[in-house]
C-alpha cells in the first residue's frame, strides 16, 4: 500500500466538535475500504492567504494514510460532496513523518517564544508626558 498525506480545510464557522466529526468521517471512509489512518493532526483555526467562498479563516486537519489508490479516490470523491470542506489536497509521500508534523512543531515553537517574552502587560508603561518630550 502507498502512503499519503490528506489535508482539508473546513469552514470557519464550524465548531471544533464538528471539525473532529469530519476527521472521523474521513477515517471511517478509509478504514471501510481496507485503508489505515496512521496519524491525525488538527492544526486549528488559521487565517487564509485569500478569501475562499467568503471565508477568511479555516480549520486545518491533516491525515496520514496508508492505503491503495482507489481508497484515496473514494475519499476525495466524498470530500468534494461535503459542503463544510472548502479545500483539500492529497499528496503521495515516500515515507511517513516520525513525530509531529512541521506545522505542529511551528505551533509549539511559537508558544514557547510567547512564554519567554512573557505577557505584554508586564512591560512598564510610559506616561504620555514622557512620550511627548
Amino acid at each position: 500500500m502507498a502512503l499519503y498525506e490528506h489535508v482539508f480545510l473546513a469552514r470557519q464557522d464550524l465548531a471544533q466538535a464538528q471539525v473532529d466529526a469530519l476527521a472521523e468521517t474521513a477515517t471511517k471512509i478509509i478504514e471501510d475500504n481496507q485503508g489505515k489512518v496512521t496519524k491525525t493532526e488538527t492544526w486549528g483555526l488559521r487565517s487564509l492567504a485569500y478569501r475562499i467562498a467568503k471565508n477568511r479563516k479555516a480549520h486545518y486537519v491533516m491525515l496520514e494514510i496508508d492505503a491503495p489508490g482507489h481508497v484515496v479516490a473514494e475519499l476525495e470523491r466524498q470530500t468534494q460532496i461535503n459542503e463544510d470542506i472548502i479545500r483539500y489536497m492529497t499528496v503521495k509521500v515516500d515515507e511517513a513523518e516520525q513525530g509531529p508534523s512541521v506545522m505542529m512543531r511551528k505551533q509549539e515553537r511559537d508558544r514557547e517564544r510567547r512564554a519567554e517574552r512573557g505577557d505584554r502587560g508586564d512591560r512598564p508603561r510610559r506616561d504620555r508626558e514622557e512620550e511627548a518630550a
